[in-house]
């Protein structure tokens, strides 16, 4: 009898962390919309377009390689103009929850970025990544221009025949529209927040295993 309670427990106590943002859906709303962003204010670097899953461990991947400047939460891939995170969790915006990555590509290639990208999630799982399941949690790269769009359907094909897989690759290769910054409590989310359980359990680890297969790649 103790074993079912404590099993019981257990699940309840999951609910709490087991989505990202999952504390925040049913806060307190941030009253602005934030428009696309202005690759200008980084200067002359290139920006690159990833979704994998939860944002926040995203980001943290990202901003954690050297030639990365910023990485900055927010939303791509469909079609309401100037969602927020309500809108997104919603499943009925189109959007993914995507990370802009800005980086000088003296320091580190947009081949490299990919790499990383592929080999910090599960690029096999179907509309989620871990414990997070629904449309604006897939996988998808943003490609900008034609070598962008090469140089990722080249990756994904090289590492759906290499064997490591049992499934099939599913993340998506799509053009590029437009990008919306998330709110601003998502911005560098699991720095602020190391505590929480979801942030404890599920983006820290992950983030920790990508910079554990990329060690000389960290600032």
């Amino acid at each position: 009898m103790n074993r079912i309670i404590a099993i019981v427990w257990l699940a309840v106590g999951m609910l709490g962390f087991s989505a990202c943002g999952s504390s925040n859906a049913t806060g307190s709303k941030t009253h602005y919309k934030v428009p696309v962003v202005d690759n200008t204010v980084y200067g002359k670097l290139d920006t690159a377009y990833f979704a994998s899953g939860c944002f926040w461990a995203v980001e943290g991947i990202f901003d954690s390689l050297k030639g990365v400047k910023e990485a900055e939460s927010g939303y791509s891939g469909g079609h309401t103009k100037n969602p927020d995170y309500r809108d997104v969790s919603t499943e009925k915006t189109g959007h993914a929850e995507t990370v802009a990555v800005y980086y000088d590509p003296k320091i580190i290639s947009y081949s490299t970025l990919l790499e990383v990208y592929f080999a910090s999630q599960d690029p096999t799982q179907v509309n989620g990544q871990g414990p997070d399941r629904g449309d604006s949690y897939r996988s998808v790269i943003f490609y900008t221009n034609s070598e962008e769009q090469q140089l990722a359907n080249d990756y994904k094909n090289k590492l759906g025949s290499s064997g490591k897989y049992k499934k099939p690759i599913a993340v998506q290769i799509v053009p590029f529209k437009a990008f919306y910054k998330a709110e601003e409590y998502h911005q560098n989310y699991d720095q602020h927040h190391a505590d929480e359980p979801y942030v404890a359990s599920v983006s820290i680890p992950r983030i920790e295993r990508a910079q554990a297969m990329f060690p000389k790649l960290l600032k």
